[in-house]
């Protein structure tokens, strides 16, 4: 029985096996990430923290005093880097909002809790240089990928005023996830990826969100492909169900699949973007 629950979740949760060109696409999201950093304003690889890792690039709004959205990216905490999602920002900085991307030191390096920390390092120095970066410290949205969502949803449950007395119980504002994964059990026996994690059972409560409260009520959305496994409709499903009370709407996605998610963020046009924009627009 464990070995076939570990062959249905490897099947399950390997997106890349799923996307035949995927090489295609991380080779096009290279290509227009490079020429986002080359055609739009941007201050590249800011420090906010001790190590070489924890770095943010940050592209700012047209008129001060404008949003933040923090987007975190996915890659299974263990590969792919903020500059390969800088296609992401001209979207959110012609809509008139600040984007910020965030790295972390990639597993096996750093354990899932270590990466969460790193994650609440970078968005408590967001809150804290509002004032340098010219930004409303009152409007951060964090948006993420994969695991990206993941970490992104650990920054919608964190207790602020726990990790630094200093900061509001509210620093989020608002969340958009996509193609998230908030119950790690699974992961625990998912092989090709838990090599690297090295989750074990102790580790899961403590770093699902689907199994802890929003530390407040902030608006989400949610969005998951329909071309994606059922594992990561399943856990789309259980993040809203969870989190009910800032649930505010799942995006459907007919056409897109794990990665193409990402596109469909970037593209103005589309559906998921207009949320994105919309739910940053009407936070008060």
């Amino acid at each position: 029985m464990k070995k076939d629950q570990s062959e249905y979740y490897s099947q399950q949760y390997n997106a890349r096996a799923a996307i035949p060109d995927h090489p295609r696409i991380f080779t096009r999201w290279i290509k227009e990430s490079t020429h986002a950093r080359r055609t739009n304003a941007a201050l590249l690889d800011l420090a906010y923290g001790e190590t070489s890792e924890e770095r943010l690039d940050f592209f700012p709004a047209p008129r001060g005093g404008a949003p933040l959205l923090v987007f975190i990216h996915g890659g299974w905490w263990r590969s792919l880097d903020k500059s390969d999602f800088s296609f992401i920002a001209p979207a959110y900085t012609r809509a008139g909002f600040n984007v910020a991307l965030t790295n972390y030191t990639l597993a096996p390096q750093a354990s899932i809790a270590d990466i969460v920390r790193q994650q609440l390092r970078a968005l408590a120095w967001l809150y804290r240089h509002a004032e340098s970066y010219d930004f409303d410290p009152d409007r951060i949205v964090v948006a993420g990928h994969s695991a990206g969502a993941h970490l992104a949803a650990m920054m919608l449950a964190a207790v602020w005023p726990a990790f630094d007395a200093r900061l509001p119980p509210d620093l989020v504002k608002g969340g958009i996830l996509m193609s998230g994964i908030y119950d790690l059990e699974p992961v625990r026996h998912t092989e090709f990826v838990n090599v690297d994690l090295k989750l074990t059972e102790k580790d899961i409560a403590p770093l699902s969100p689907f199994a802890m409260p929003q530390a407040h009520a902030a608006p989400f959305i949610t969005a998951v492909g329909e071309l994606e496994s059922d594992e990561f409709k399943r856990q789309n499903a259980l993040i809203a169900s969870a989190w009910e009370g800032g649930h505010r709407e799942d995006i459907a996605l007919p056409e897109a699949n794990h990665l193409t998610i990402c596109d469909a963020f970037a593209a103005p046009e589309h559906s998921l973007c207009k949320a994105g924009i919309a739910l940053i627009s009407n936070l008060q």
